[in-house]
């Protein structure tokens, strides 16, 4: 189904020099929009388009990104229901003209030369994709949650094609590791911000809506190097995905959708079948694993609060059964109003 986009479509006025577009999307709720946003114009000197997609924000979210758009001329481009991750980038790669553009979630915080770092890492050594260091919580820019990695498929003794995943150095503090990291070759960059060349979708095509929640920066990092492209981990440039739980109303409805089972269950079945590897413990440990996030970001704060800071074990499992319930109810009806627009 193709996503319908309403509205708030601003012509953009940007330097016509500008070779890289930085399409901002919706990661797993709205609440660090405006700081992910002024961090954006505060720290990025050279020039660039913008494109913003707003997948049914709140309404105070909603009116501050019609506000900025119409103040700073960028792309605004709102859907009235919740996306999952790369048909909210689809959405905005389609308005996508420069040579280059920029992948960023909308929980992301930059810092000061980010872009140049990407740009010219690209330029510098032909790669068609180029990822930064990732940092993770807040305080933003000190502790790593990714310095490149490994994602290919590997053949075992008994001939099964099986996925190998690893991401370097997470959890390290960055003042420790970054005299140590140098611009490199690697297998994996991850969708919180990523530099790719425009002519990689020339020949790919879009984004695959078949990976709705997770492993989709696996299958595309893959895809790219079946092109014989090279990917890139650039530590000049340094961000942060401010990771936290969803504090308001208006972001609990849409980190309970993000983070669905039955989304996390068909993107994982899909990446099995697409790339024909075998259901082994890499697929059991995160059938395990299933809902953690919602189970610690949501049930277990809420727990510890009503039992004074106790906590309850009888009162998660309690409450997991809840939580799965709503969950399918969620799913299913975003899935009926998405079938309607």
């Amino acid at each position: 189904m193709s996503a319908q986009v309403t509205a708030a479509q601003v012509t953009s006025t940007q330097v016509i020099s500008a070779q890289v577009t930085i399409v901002v999307v919706p990661r797993e709720r709205f609440s660090c929009t405006e700081t992910s946003l002024q961090s954006i114009y505060e720290h990025t000197k050279i020039p660039f388009e913008l494109v913003y997609v707003d997948g049914n924000s709140p309404p105070h979210i909603q009116k501050y990104l019609e506000e900025q758009a119409k103040e700073r001329q960028f792309n605004l481009i709102r859907t009235e229901y919740y996306l999952f991750p790369n048909q909210s980038r689809n959405i905005g790669l389609a308005s996508v003209k420069t040579p280059y553009l920029v992948f960023l979630d909308n929980d992301v915080v930059v810092s000061s030369g980010w872009l140049e770092a990407l740009l010219n890492c690209a330029e510098e050594t032909g790669a068609a994709v180029v990822g930064p260091l990732m940092c993770q919580k807040e305080p933003i820019h000190e502790e790593i949650h990714f310095a490149g990695g490994e994602s290919h498929i590997w053949v075992d003794q008994l001939g099964r094609r099986r996925i190998r995943e690893k991401m370097l150095s997470q959890g390290q503090r960055v003042n420790a590791v970054l005299p140590t990291l140098k611009r490199s070759e690697t297998e994996l960059a991850e969708f919180h911000c990523v530099l790719i060349r425009q002519s990689v979708f020339d020949q790919l095509g879009s984004l695959d809506e078949g990976m709705l929640n997770t492993k989709e920066h696996l299958d595309f990092c893959m895809s790219v190097a079946q092109l014989g492209e090279k990917v890139y981990f650039e530590p000049a440039a340094i961000v942060t995905y401010v990771a936290g739980p969803p504090l308001e109303r208006s972001d609990l409805t849409y980190y309970m959708l993000r983070w669905s089972d039955e989304w996390t269950l068909k993107s994982l079945h899909h990446f099995r079948d697409k790339w024909n590897v075998v259901e082994d413990g890499y697929f059991t440990s995160k059938y395990k694993k299933l809902g953690w996030r919602r189970h610690h970001t949501i049930m277990g704060p809420f727990v510890r609060a009503i039992t004074l800071g106790r906590g309850s074990r009888l009162m998660m499992r309690g409450l997991a059964g809840v939580d799965r319930l709503f969950n399918r109810y969620l799913t299913r009806r975003h899935a009926r109003l998405q079938k309607q627009m």
